[in-house]
């Protein structure tokens, strides 16, 4: 028996890059999956057809995770559709960046909805529907820890809060046997910040490793954190990225 089998997943902003990989992989481990995408897209679509391929069931939810009445509506369709639901990611992410006195409004109030409010959103909406040994995982950054250019501040400022959000998470939802974690990717190889863009080389001398992650290296440790054997971690927060923060 697959170890998350029977049981049913979340995944916010799931049609590419971590979030493909972390809905892929918790399928070859046997959860049912549900994904939220922004735009129809053909990555959605081979999201879709590659965890069928799996053989489970799974459903792509088009919503934007910047609008909270369609986000809170994919998390009901999700359980609708599944009959249950087990596992939350909150992966959907966007990148705005620049000096302080550069930045904008509109860019502060789309990491705030994005990566802050969604998040709220989609565990407040979640969480009534999900039996003890329920997983609420979310997906923060390395910069949460270390800034070690300029230019990040909104966007780790975003992220960092995920940290106490977390912790929050782990003492509101522990009575009921739900955890709570966070997982703090560092540069990971996706179309968002590939391997091979003019900044890489700047990025890959931060890693104490001396490469990017990839998506599957962050979905490996989401699919652990979801299964039986972290039952009796909460409220952490742990990093993949290969020693960025170190």
């Amino acid at each position: 028996m697959k170890p998350l089998q029977g049981k049913v997943a979340l995944v916010t902003g799931g049609s590419r890059g971590i979030g493909a990989a972390i809905a892929r992989q918790l399928a070859q481990h046997g959860a049912e999956v549900a994904f939220t995408h922004q735009h129809v897209s053909a990555q959605a679509q081979r999201t879709h057809d590659a965890i069928v391929a799996e053989g489970v069931r799974c459903s792509a939810i088009q919503a934007d995770s910047a609008d909270r009445l369609a986000l809170a509506a994919a998390v009901g369709r999700a359980r609708e559709v599944h009959g249950r639901l087990d596992i939350l990611v909150n992966n959907a992410g966007i990148y705005a960046g620049g000096a302080i006195d550069e930045t904008t409004d509109a860019q502060l109030d789309a990491l705030v909805a994005v990566h802050m409010a969604a998040t709220v959103i989609a565990t407040r909406a979640a969480v009534p529907h999900m039996a003890p040994g329920g997983s609420v995982i979310s997906i923060g950054s390395c910069l949460s820890e270390r800034v070690p250019e300029a230019g990040w501040s909104l966007y780790a400022m975003s992220k960092a809060a995920l940290v106490g959000l977390t912790k929050g998470l782990a003492r509101d939802l522990g009575p009921r046997g739900i955890t709570a974690n966070l997982v703090l990717p560092g540069p990971i190889n996706t179309d968002m910040n590939p391997s091979d863009s003019p900044q890489a080389e700047g990025e890959r001398a931060h890693v104490a490793l001396g490469r990017y992650g990839e998506p599957h290296e962050v979905a490996a440790l989401v699919a652990f954190l979801a299964g039986d054997g972290a039952r009796f971690i909460t409220g952490a927060s742990i990093a993949v990225d290969g020693g960025y923060a170190a």
